[in-house]
């Protein structure tokens, strides 16, 4: 359920997330044409900021092309950050070579992008550069709620690259530069597609969900709108409150059945999320990804019968940070969205967050439901 958030955003009592900055303050938003980056962009948007665009794809958002800069360019390539930084002040560092990328393109972007990133941003005296890394950093734990001290344990080309470019986000913050690192948990929200279209896809073809485990187990997502509060934020509140490291999560959420079940509910079909033993599962799994037929990573299915969820105490006592959207009502809200844009993406597919995965052999098991 949605309940209010507090905004309480630094010491005075008028200063609060939604300010708006006293001048054409400009941020550069790497990554800008992905799903966090156009949700990030038109918040800021929205409340006043000038925007950059760096994104090796096309940036393809007429609603927003006149009201944001936008370079094509890639963070490995340090010409074309110098290209993007130009009249900025701040740097929202969102571009990443996801999962399902080949290893060496997660290697080169996530870890030596983000250093470009970083060095340029030091050299144009960017007054702070957000990361935003990922929960992925903790692995497959064996205790929770995670805390930010907590071991870092990187699962597979990703996981391990988002380390090491916290690594790199370490050591600039060490050298000077302001350096707040979230990591948020898995955001969805309006245009966020990729794993999550598998189960609106078959919510709407009136289709029972299949779900690694018993799906008793509590898995914490996070609402885009929520991230983008927290980022604007880092941007806006002292300095000593935002260089450090925090965990990003919805504050209310149930069990993955139960929070999964009430998008089968919302298509009103009267189908159910139907349990699997996890074991045999995910040697399946397994066995499907090696052939190149599944539509999941590792970190997907080797945590997706356990329990996923982090503290937020340290976002909330030093950012104020208090979510606005539980779990459900994040599903709920990106469902609509997917609802009213079906027709856009029906034909595509790919392994970004903004295009609907491909099912791949799990696909074949949709008869059966």
């Amino acid at each position: 359920m949605r309940h209010q958030a507090l905004h309480l955003w630094g010491l005075a009592t008028d200063s609060t997330l939604n300010s708006v900055p006293a001048g054409p303050t400009r941020v550069l938003v790497t990554g800008g044409a992905g799903f966090l980056g156009i949700n990030l962009l038109r918040y800021l948007h929205g409340r006043g900021y000038a925007t950059t665009s760096l994104d090796i794809a096309p940036f393809g958002y007429p609603d927003m092309e006149p009201h944001v800069r936008v370079v094509q360019g890639d963070i490995r390539i340090r010409r074309d950050m110098d290209t993007a930084l130009e009249g900025c002040r701040y740097v929202v560092h969102c571009a990443a070579a996801l999962p399902l990328y080949p290893p060496e393109d997660i290697h080169t972007t996530d870890v030596i992008g983000t250093r470009i990133v970083l060095e340029a941003s030091r050299d144009h005296r960017i007054e702070r550069a957000v990361h935003i890394s990922s929960t992925a950093v903790y692995g497959i734990p064996d205790h929770h709620p995670l805390k930010e001290d907590d071991r870092l344990d990187g699962v597979g080309p990703y996981g391990v690259a988002k380390v090491a470019a916290e690594a790199e986000a370490a050591r600039f913050r060490a050298a000077g530069l302001i350096v707040p690192v979230l990591r948020p948990k898995s955001f969805v929200g309006p245009e966020r597609l990729g794993v999550f279209a598998l189960l609106y896809d078959w919510a709407l073809d009136k289709r029972n969900f299949p779900m690694i485990g018993n799906g008793g187990n509590r898995y914490q997502l996070l609402d885009v709108e929520d991230l983008c509060e927290v980022i604007v934020g880092c941007l806006t509140l002292p300095v000593d409150a935002v260089n450090d490291t925090f965990n990003i999560g919805a504050k209310e959420y149930l069990t993955m059945r139960e929070d999964y079940q009430a998008v089968l509910d919302r298509a009103g079909h009267g189908r159910h999320i139907v349990g699997f033993p996890a074991a045999p599962a995910i040697w399946g799994l397994r066995f499907l990804e090696a052939l190149g037929v599944s539509p999941l990573y590792k970190w997907v299915y080797e945590t997706a019968s356990k329990d996923s969820f982090v503290s937020i105490e340290k976002a909330e006592r030093q950012l104020g940070f208090a979510p606005k959207y539980s779990n459900r009502d994040a599903l709920l809200r990106n469902f609509e969205w997917y609802i009213a844009h079906k027709e856009q993406f029906t034909e595509s597919s790919g392994i970004s967050h903004r295009v609907p995965w491909k099912q791949g052999a799990i696909g074949l098991l949709k008869k059966f439901f």
